[in-house]
């Protein structure tokens, strides 16, 4: 099973911008559907984005609305989150995700996850 770790969170201001990456271990994440999920207080998890391993074209939620970016950087074998135009409602835990499928959308889909990272947005 894939190990993997995000890091790059923070608090940042409404409008700005932040970068989040995921270090896969133990095996190339090429082999894997990745995915960024987050989690918000008392709220359910949530798919983000995602690049399913064999189509290797990225999804997103409906929310993003063209303000994220996803991408492998496969020379250092980690997945990256570029988020601009942050609003104070991204406010949450943002996890890594991978599994085996050829595709994902919901958490349940996912066999390894991160500790998560956290984004914090203010007004």
């Amino acid at each position: 099973q894939v190990d993997v770790a995000e890091s790059g969170g923070g608090l940042v201001q409404a409008g700005g911008s932040l970068r989040l990456s995921c270090a896969v271990s133990r095996y190339t994440l090429e082999a894997y559907t990745m995915g960024w999920f987050r989690q918000a207080p008392g709220r359910e998890r949530e798919f983000v984005a995602g690049i399913p391993r064999i189509t290797g074209e990225a999804t997103y939620a409906n929310f993003v609305q063209g303000r994220f970016t996803i991408s492998k950087d496969s020379a250092k074998n980690t997945l990256e989150l570029e988020m601009s135009n942050l609003r104070p409602d991204d406010t949450a835990v943002y996890y890594c995700a991978a599994t085996f499928r050829a595709y994902g959308s919901s958490p349940s889909e996912y066999d390894s996850w991160g500790q998560g990272t956290q984004v914090t947005v203010s007004s």
